[in-house]
């Protein structure tokens, strides 16, 4: 039996394959971070929605949200408020000190754990909610006189 000699395009192929794999791999974790990251910070119009002005350019009278939320706790678990039948403005944790103010005339809140947050409903508080419990209710603005 004679020996085997190893062929060079061969080792070539099998190094630019495992080469290939390698940037494949560092792509899709790149990806994934990326993607991770951006789930769990607040979108640019979220953010801007959030800190919009009370007081509207123009009008004297400070416009009262629709629905405010501020956590209470070091982390109020996940608070969703969203459009009935539209865009889910928010449906993510907050921190202590957190304040979210919407507008739109009518919205559906999720509170995960309703003793962690304070909610002020066209400038009314809201009952406080028992630690724990889940509340889900719907707000429509005060209709302008």
């Amino acid at each position: 039996m004679g020996r085997h000699r190893s062929d060079p395009m061969g080792l070539a192929r099998l190094a630019l394959a495992v080469v290939a794999a390698g940037a494949l791999v560092t792509l899709l974790v790149i990806g994934a971070r990326a993607l991770i990251g951006t789930l769990g910070t607040p979108s640019q119009a979220e953010r801007e929605r959030a800190s919009a002005p009370a007081t509207p350019s123009g009008k004297s009278s400070a416009q009262v949200p629709t629905v405010r939320i501020e956590c209470l706790a070091e982390t109020c678990p996940t608070v969703t408020v969203r459009v009935p039948g539209g865009d889910v403005l928010q449906h993510r944790e907050m921190s202590r000190g957190e304040e979210v103010n919407y507008f739109e005339p009518e919205l559906d809140v999720v509170v995960s754990d309703a003793g962690t947050v304070r909610v002020t409903e066209n400038g009314a508080p809201r009952p406080q909610g028992e630690q724990g419990a889940r509340q889900a209710f719907t707000v429509r603005a005060r209709a302008k006189s």
